[in-house]
């Protein structure tokens, strides 16, 4: 009895350790979004978690680690979404192909807060080298994952489709998060679906 209790108030402890981490992690997101990186400080971070600055050095080294913990988080939730996005579509190759990629137009990946967080990331990526990995872990990723989704579909050279569409995809995101009245996310949805169509078309024979 004494060691089911024990081991009860164990997992306790694990999960509220984990849900605190969590809070924090989600805070400081919000912060880099509403505030930007001059405005995100251990103040700021513990006053939107509702927690002390002494929580937040228990469970993270400093601000530096807690901004690479979100910045890892937020990929790791984005690489959920577009993974979803693929399943949910079916078996057919381009169906998932064309759900992968669209997803970025959709809600949660529009999400005006994203955006602010996301460019507080990239900011800090050009000089930080943890930043910097974590950002070309969660770009590999992405582009590994669009390669095998483009190769049963005929994809004559996936890997540098992948590239190109990922920085694509990029762009109209970005544009669409600054300016949604700008094209709409069908319309984004559209240009991919047709450059895709394109750069999967066989090309013309040479003539004779």
């Amino acid at each position: 009895m004494y060691n089911n209790m024990t081991a009860a108030r164990q997992a306790f402890t694990r999960e509220s350790a984990d849900a605190r981490r969590a809070d924090l992690i989600d805070a400081t997101a919000a912060c880099l979004a509403e505030l930007g990186l001059a405005g995100t400080s251990v103040r700021a971070i513990c006053a939107k978690a509702g927690v002390s600055p002494g929580l937040l050095r228990h469970y993270f080294g400093g601000i530096d680690d807690l901004i690479a913990a979100a910045y890892q988080a937020t990929s790791d939730r984005m690489d959920a979404v577009f993974a979803a996005a693929a399943d949910a579509a079916g078996p057919d190759p381009r169906a998932r192909l064309t759900a992968y990629l669209t997803a970025s137009f959709r809600p949660p990946v529009t999400d005006p807060q994203l955006l602010g967080a996301w460019t507080a990331f990239w900011a800090l990526a050009r000089s930080d080298a943890r930043m910097a990995a974590i950002h070309a872990d969660s770009y590999a990723g992405y582009r590994a994952r669009l390669r095998d989704l483009l190769a049963p579909c005929g994809a004559r050279d996936p890997d540098q489709l992948a590239i190109l569409l990922t920085a694509m995809v990029d762009g109209l995101w970005l544009e669409l998060s600054l300016d949604a009245s700008s094209f709409g996310a069908d319309s984004a949805a559209a240009m991919v679906e047709r450059a895709v169509t394109a750069l999967l078309s066989p090309s013309p024979a040479p003539p004779e």
